[in-house]
C-alpha cells in the first residue's frame, strides 16, 4: 500500500461534500476517482495533495513516497518556451551532466592524486548519469512533448502565448517527466486529440508508479485501471476491474439499493397504516398493540434514499417527419485556410437510420465539415445535397440559439409548450439541471452549460437528422449514458464530431477519419476502427455492404418461452392468493365495523329509561355484548396477522 485514505470528510458552508471516504491503492496501481459533476472529486485530489485540509479523517502516504498532481486548470507563465519549461522536469540530471563538464575540463589539467580524486568522482557521478538515464533525457522530453500533440515547431513557443489546454499539456509533460512514485491526473485528457490520448494511455499503463485519475473519458479508463473509486453523497464505494466492469456492478448495487429503500418505505407506511387502524378499534389490548408497533418503528434504522437508478431516466427523440432514404450526399468536397489545408474531393453519403462518426486529430476539418452541411462556411469546391424531408437539428458549442433574458427553464418551456413541468424537469434533470438551478438566466450560464442548455433544446426538436458537434463536453458520465441510450433508439439519422471513444463506441454504427486530408470508410464502432485501421489505406474505398452478413435465421427459443409460460403462470398464481387475502381482510373489516356498530347500540339501549327497568333484558345485552367482545379479539387478531 502506498496510498491511504481514512474517513476522509470536507464541509463548505453548510454543505457537506465529503463524509466518509476511504480507500487505500497499492504500489504500481492505476486506479480511477469517478462520481458525477460536484462530487468533490477535484477537492479529496487537493485534501491528498495537501493543498486543502481536511475537516476529518487522515491521508497516509508512504514513508518516502513522492505525489505528484496535474491540476484541471494551470497557470503557468513566463517567457521559458515550452521545451525549456518542460526540460527543467530533468534539472537534476541537467546538473549532473553539468558537474561532469566541469570535472572533464579539471582533469585535463590535474594530475596526480588530485587527478586520481576527480576521476573517482567522475566515475561516480557518470554510474548515477546512466542510472538515470540522462544520455537520453534530451529525446525523452521531446518524445514527450511530440505524444502531447506538439509539434517541434511549438517547441520555442514562449508559455506566455499558450492557450488554457497547451498550458495543461506542458504542466502534464513535465509531470510525467519528473516520475513522482504516485500521480495524481484531474481529467488528463482534457485538450488532447484522439492521437495524443492514445500515447498516454500506452504511457500510463507502463508507468512503473501508481496512478489515481480522474476522469469522464470511459475508454480512456478502460483501458488503464485496474480499481474503480466512486464518491457518492459524500462517501466512497470500491469496484474491482476497470469502466465497463464497475458500470455493470453499480448497476447492480444501485438497483439493490433503491429497491432496499422502496422496501423499506413500504413497510413504513404499512406498519402506520396498522397503528392508525388499531388505534381506531380503541380497546385496550389494539392500543397496547398500536404503542409496541411504534416503538419498533422507532428503532428502526432509515435508510438515506439513493439515487435514482440512471436506467430511470430517459430522452425520447421522435422525428416528427421520416427522411427519404438518402439523407445526405457529398460529392467532391473542398477546403482549405491559407496555409492549412484540410481536405480535398471527398465524397460520401449518409443514408436514414445511421449513425456516422466523424473522428480525427486536432485541426484537420471535422468541424469544418459540419459547418459546410450546414451553410455556416462555404467549401472551395464541391457539392452539398439533403435528401427529401430532410429536417437538420445542429448543436454547436459555438452558435448557440439562446434567448439570454429567458431561464433555463423558459427557454424549454417557451419552444415546446405542450410538454408538463414534471417532463421539462426531467429533460433538464439529465442535463445536470435539477432543483431551483431551472430558474437561473441564460446570461448567467458559462459556456459550457449554456451548450447543455442547447443539447437539451436540440433533444426535443424532433428534427430527423441530427448533426452535433462534441455532444459529450461538459457532461457526466451518467448524462453521457442517458444521451447514449437517447442516440441509440433515435430513428431518425445522426452526424457527429467526438473524441470521447466510449460514445463513439456506443452509438457509431460507420465512422469516417478524417486523416492526410482523406476521409477513410470504417463500417462499425470503435472497436472496429482500432480492429480495421492498420488494414486499410489512407484512400476512401467506398464498401457499402462490408461487414454485412446476412440475415441468419433465428432458431426458436422454446425453453424461453416455456420459461415464460411458467412465469406467467406462476404470476397468475401469486395475483390469485393476493386476491383472495384482500377479499378476507375486506370482509374482515366489514364484521368487525358490524360488530362494532352493535356495541355502540347496545350501549345507547342501555341508557334507556325502560331497559333499566326490564331485567331479562339487561341480562340479554349484557350476553350479546360480552360475546361480541370475546370475537372482536379473535377478529382484531385475525386482522393484524392479515394486514402483515
Amino acid at each position: 500500500m502506498i496510498l491511504a485514505c481514512q474517513n476522509i470528510a470536507k464541509s463548505f458552508a453548510s454543505a457537506d461534500v465529503l463524509r466518509d471516504i476511504t480507500f487505500h491503492i497499492e504500489e504500481h496501481e492505476k486506479a480511477a476517482l469517478i462520481g458525477v459533476n460536484g462530487a468533490g472529486k477535484s477537492t479529496l485530489l487537493k485534501i491528498i495533495t495537501g493543498e486543502m485540509a481536511p475537516d476529518g479523517g487522515q491521508i497516509t502516504l508512504s514513508r518516502g513516497a513522492t505525489l505528484g498532481y496535474l491540476a484541471q486548470h494551470q497557470n503557468i507563465n513566463g517567457d521559458r518556451t515550452i521545451y525549456e519549461e518542460v526540460l527543467d522536469a530533468k534539472q537534476d540530471i541537467l546538473d549532473m551532466e553539468r558537474e561532469m563538464r566541469r570535472l572533464e575540463a579539471r582533469m585535463k589539467t590535474a594530475s596526480g592524486s588530485e587527478l586520481e580524486g576527480l576521476m573517482d568522482t567522475y566515475t561516480r557521478l557518470t554510474h548515477s548519469f546512466e542510472l538515470s538515464n540522462g544520455y537520453a533525457c534530451q529525446s525523452e522530453v521531446t518524445g514527450v512533448l511530440k505524444g502531447l500533440g506538439f509539434s517541434e515547431e511549438d517547441f520555442q513557443k514562449e508559455l506566455s502565448t499558450l492557450s488554457g489546454g497547451q498550458k495543461t499539456r506542458v504542466a502534464l509533460g513535465r509531470l510525467l517527466l519528473t516520475r513522482p512514485d504516485v500521480l495524481l491526473l484531474d481529467e488528463p485528457t482534457n485538450h488532447l486529440d484522439m492521437a495524443s490520448i492514445t500515447w498516454l494511455e500506452t504511457y500510463l499503463m507502463n508507468y512503473p508508479g501508481a496512478v489515481l485519475i480522474v476522469s469522464h473519458d470511459r475508454y480512456f479508463l478502460d483501458r488503464i485501471v485496474t480499481r474503480v473509486i466512486e464518491i457518492e453523497s459524500g462517501k466512497s464505494m470500491t469496484f474491482p476491474g476497470n469502466y465497463t466492469v464497475y458500470s455493470e456492478k453499480k448497476a447492480v448495487v444501485r438497483r439493490a439499493e433503491y429497491n432496499a429503500w422502496m422496501n423499506q418505505q413500504q413497510e413504513i407506511r404499512h406498519q402506520e397504516a396498522v397503528i392508525e387502524k388499531l388505534k381506531s378499534f380503541n380497546r385496550e389490548k389494539s392500543i397496547r398493540r398500536a404503542e409496541s408497533r411504534e416503538k419498533m418503528l422507532d428503532k428502526i434504522e432509515l435508510l438515506e434514499k439513493p439515487s435514482a437508478p440512471a436506467a430511470d431516466m430517459h430522452i425520447h427523440l421522435t422525428p416528427r417527419i421520416t427522411s427519404g432514404n438518402d439523407v445526405l450526399t457529398v460529392t467532391e468536397l473542398s477546403k482549405s485556410y491559407p496555409g492549412q489545408p484540410l481536405f480535398r474531393n471527398q465524397s460520401f453519403e449518409i443514408h436514414r437510420g445511421e449513425r456516422v462518426a466523424i473522428i480525427g486529430n486536432n485541426g484537420t476539418g471535422k468541424t469544418t465539415i459540419l459547418k459546410i452541411i450546414n451553410g455556416l462556411v462555404k467549401p472551395d469546391g464541391g457539392n452539398v445535397a439533403l435528401g427529401a424531408k430532410v429536417h437538420i437539428g445542429y448543436y454547436d458549442q459555438e452558435h448557440q440559439v439562446l434567448h439570454m433574458e429567458k431561464t433555463i427553464f423558459e427557454e424549454i418551456s417557451d419552444a415546446y409548450p405542450s410538454m408538463t413541468q414534471t417532463e421539462i424537469r426531467n429533460v433538464l434533470a439529465a442535463f445536470l439541471f435539477t432543483g431551483d438551478e431551472v430558474f437561473q438566466p441564460i446570461s448567467t450560464l458559462s459556456g459550457g452549460e449554456r451548450g447543455r442548455v442547447s443539447l437539451a433544446k436540440l433533444m426535443l426538436s424532433e428534427a430527423n437528422f441530427l448533426i452535433l458537434d462534441e455532444p459529450t463536453n461538459h457532461l457526466d458520465i451518467v448524462s453521457k449514458e442517458i444521451l447514449e441510450d437517447a442516440l441509440r433508439e433515435y430513428t431518425g439519422t445522426v452526424l457527429y464530431v467526438s473524441h470521447d471513444r466510449y460514445f463513439i463506441n456506443r452509438t457509431a454504427t460507420r465512422i469516417l477519419e478524417l486523416t492526410g486530408e482523406t476521409l477513410v470508410n470504417y463500417i462499425g464502432n470503435y472497436d472496429y476502427y482500432l480492429e480495421k485501421k492498420e488494414e486499410l489505406t489512407k484512400a476512401y474505398v467506398p464498401s457499402a455492404n462490408a461487414g454485412v452478413s446476412a440475415g441468419d435465421s433465428k432458431e426458436p427459443e422454446q425453453p424461453a418461452v416455456s420459461a415464460a409460460q411458467q412465469d406467467w403462470k406462476a404470476q397468475k398464481e401469486a395475483q390469485a392468493r393476493q386476491r383472495k387475502k384482500e377479499n378476507d381482510l375486506r370482509k374482515l373489516e366489514e364484521r368487525i365495523a358490524a360488530l362494532e356498530e352493535r356495541d355502540r347500540a347496545i350501549d345507547e339501549e342501555f341508557n334507556l329509561p325502560e331497559t333499566g327497568t326490564d331485567l331479562p333484558r339487561c341480562q340479554a345485552l349484557s350476553r350479546e355484548k360480552a360475546e361480541i367482545a370475546e370475537e372482536l379479539e379473535g377478529l382484531y387478531e385475525e386482522w393484524e396477522l392479515l394486514a402483515e
